[in-house]
């Protein structure tokens, strides 16, 4: 008995420091900007929240609000261009990435309301060449790639895409082809911007013109939203906020990716617009709220955004960030910070 309980206290001695040392470690990996982001007190007014935001390494903050019954308002911090000293600008373009998946899935929903194409149809009525180079391409329809159930594997996830940055004169569109799928057509959900990048192309296939000529004449014209581009080729590029990458001494804002630049207001308009019924009419909603959603991020190399509305306080909320990670932290503190933007007006309420 006397030998029993040393050996069974130098086990609890052994299994506490094992605890610590462990507790320590894990402790040492918790990401405390994103804590510090959360803990915070939260600030009485938007622009406080908005100049707090630079203190977790963002060089430039864009936040639009659009409450009803108020005067939509524009909050600014940091620079429009840090190296020449530019302050953030509130009507800045702005690269919005996946933003643009709102637009097209608008575009198809009016095209599929007109019966111009069959949301149930599969890709190859549209794309025949693709029937040996996109596994099931027979099987996918055009649903499926709106609602991101189509299995394509997304371009942007093969490394061959990011080795040859800035795909200047190439169809990215190689970078998922002659692939295997992802899974099988509308058995799971798998996020894919080759979906979106076809469905562009469709609208452009059945319009005879370019996606961003229809985004005019149906969405921009209309709502009139004067500032929305289809690239930078189409603007005054002293315009665009710079953009900016963790640990790279680089101004991303001369990069073409061709995607859609826009000031915080227009998209903010838009995001009213699709919410609210006034861009389209009863049965083109009933058709958009079967398909995709009405919220939306982006994201690319220097550019993050959040554009989303708020039924129970009747707000849109923009939110322009000018430095990414691609590592999560920066995106986490988008929707960190975006939310405390919505408690902040929660509270006014």
């Amino acid at each position: 008995m006397e030998n029993t309980k040393p050996k069974t206290s130098k086990k609890k001695q052994i299994f506490r420091i094992i605890l610590f040392a462990s507790t320590f470690i894990s402790l040492w990996f918790v990401p405390w900007i994103l804590v510090k982001a959360w803990i915070l007190p939260l600030p009485n007014t938007v622009q406080e929240q908005v100049d707090q935001t630079l203190g977790y390494g963002f060089d430039g903050v864009i936040v639009y609000v659009d409450e009803a019954g108020k005067p939509p308002a524009i909050y600014t911090a940091g620079y429009h261009d840090s190296a020449k000293l530019i302050p953030a600008k509130p009507n800045a373009l702005f690269k919005i990435a996946s933003i643009s998946k709102l637009y097209v899935a608008v575009a198809i929903t009016r095209l599929a309301n007109e019966n111009r194409i069959s949301l149930d149809k599969p890709l190859t009525d549209y794309f025949p060449e693709l029937s040996d180079r996109v596994e099931n391409a027979g099987k996918i329809t055009l649903r499926m790639m709106v609602q991101h159930r189509s299995g394509i594997p997304n371009f942007t996830d093969n490394p061959e895409y990011w080795k040859n940055q800035p795909n200047t004169d190439v169809d990215v569109l190689k970078y998922a082809l002659d692939l295997p799928a992802n899974f099988e057509p509308n058995k799971d959900y798998g996020y894919s911007n080759t979906n979106y990048l076809l469905l562009s192309r469709i609208i452009e296939k059945v319009t005879g013109g370019s996606r961003q000529d229809y985004f005019k004449k149906e969405i921009l014209i209309p709502l009139g939203l004067n500032n929305t581009y289809g690239s930078i080729n189409e603007v005054n590029i002293e315009d665009v906020m710079s953009g900016y990458y963790v640990g790279i001494d680089k101004d991303f804002k001369n990069e073409d990716y061709g995607m859609m630049l826009a000031t915080a207001e227009d998209v903010g308009k838009f995001v009213r617009a699709l919410n609210d019924g006034s861009l389209l009419n009863e049965q083109e909603m009933e058709i958009y709220t079967s398909l995709y959603e009405f919220n939306h991020g982006g994201l690319a190399a220097g550019y993050q955004c959040l554009a989303e509305y708020h039924k129970d306080i009747d707000a849109v909320i923009v939110q322009f960030m000018n430095t990414t990670d691609f590592e999560g932290y920066q995106w986490n503190l988008l929707e960190i910070t975006h939310s405390r933007v919505v408690k902040i007006l929660r509270k006014g309420k």
